[in-house]
């Protein structure tokens, strides 16, 4: 903001017209009038003053701030776009150029004003694109100097994409460490740049990794819906969820124990006799063949470990001792199959 917004904003702020600042700092209207439209600034000697009467500081004054608000960010990203529709982009470069010399420290301003002039580029035809790309990749690389995560790795996203564009992987791949080792988003990159420079087999590697994750993290969100659903006691949901949850375990090949067992506790807790055995039965031949998810070729680049048999053993004792509990399945005791089925351990 220059300093004749910043007189008019607080001059209007405090109710005072231009005659009444004048004659407190015994200058002419016209004086006032010519610093608020930028045909002149005022006399150095009267930079104190002016802040006094305002109630504001001299680094406010002279816009010494290092940030802007998100308000005040805001109103320059709509103010860029509607220049970009309206005129020359050549003439728009210049403008933002000169917007961002006043707020050198303002990160978030820099990489929006880079990604607006970035984006219109590459979507629209402007000529000779190459000739405002080094501008445009020293704001990126400027944001990178940021406090705030988030505009770093937003920063860093956005030289990613020009590099990847413009098929220097390599330099591409520099910005990856600036995205946090447990964001997906790295590793997708990161296969994605593999898969660009002849690393194949790191690609699947990675992609798959992210397949496998992805299911983890998709069952867990299940659970927190299906446990919020049975707080709530909307049973059309938690039954919607438990098919969700079967059908994402198919589709991510994760074998038959993981289909079923996602439906065992609806069934015990709707005292489901048939259905409640059906799954314990399916679970206990299934759980030999647990890691079965490793056989599929959607996860044949992963190094597994082999699924141990004492897991095997010990999982089937804890299944054993689950489904013998009077507490949680005392309703099925009186059944001959659960019966035969106990016995079995």
């Amino acid at each position: 903001m220059q300093i004749g917004e910043v007189i008019r904003k607080y001059r209007k702020q405090k109710n005072m017209t231009q005659e009444e600042m004048a004659n407190r700092l015994g200058v002419t209207a016209p004086a006032v009038n010519k610093w608020e439209n930028g045909n002149s600034l005022p006399d150095i000697m009267l930079l104190s003053p002016i802040a006094r009467l305002l109630d504001i500081t001299l680094d406010t004054l002279l816009s010494f701030r290092e940030e802007l608000t998100a308000e005040e960010i805001e109103n320059f990203v709509l103010e860029v776009d509607a220049k970009l529709k309206n005129e020359p982009y050549e003439e728009v470069f210049h403008w933002v150029k000169e917007k961002i010399e006043m707020y050198p420290n303002c990160h978030r301003l820099i990489w929006q004003m880079a990604v607006i002039l970035d984006a219109w580029r590459m979507t629209k035809e402007i000529s000779e694109t190459e000739k405002y790309d080094s501008y445009i990749k020293e704001c990126y690389v400027r944001a990178l100097s940021s406090e705030d995560e988030m505009i770093r790795t937003s920063a860093a996203d956005s030289l990613f994409g020009l590099y990847t564009r413009q098929e220097q992987y390599e330099k591409a791949e520099e910005y990856l460490v600036y995205f946090s080792e447990q964001n997906p988003e790295r590793k997708r990159k990161q296969a994605y740049i593999y898969s660009k420079t002849n690393r194949e087999n790191e690609a699947y590697k990675a992609y798959e990794e992210l397949l496998f994750s992805g299911y983890q993290m998709l069952s867990i969100v299940f659970n927190g819906i299906y446990a919020l659903a049975m707080q709530d006691n909307d049973m059309q949901k938690v039954h919607e969820i438990v098919d969700k949850q079967q059908e994402m375990a198919k589709l991510f090949e994760m074998g038959e124990y993981h289909e079923v067992s996602c439906q065992l506790e609806l069934a015990i807790m709707e005292k489901d006799v048939d259905t409640a055995i059906e799954i314990m039965k399916r679970m206990l031949v299934s759980v030999e063949k647990i890691g079965d998810f490793r056989k599929s070729r959607l996860y044949e680049h992963m190094g597994f470990k082999e699924t141990s048999q004492e897991f095997v053993e010990e999982l089937k004792r804890n299944l054993f001792k689950c489904f013998k509990d009077e507490e949680t399945c005392g309703f099925l005791m009186e059944d001959k199959r659960w019966q035969e089925l106990v016995k079995k351990k």
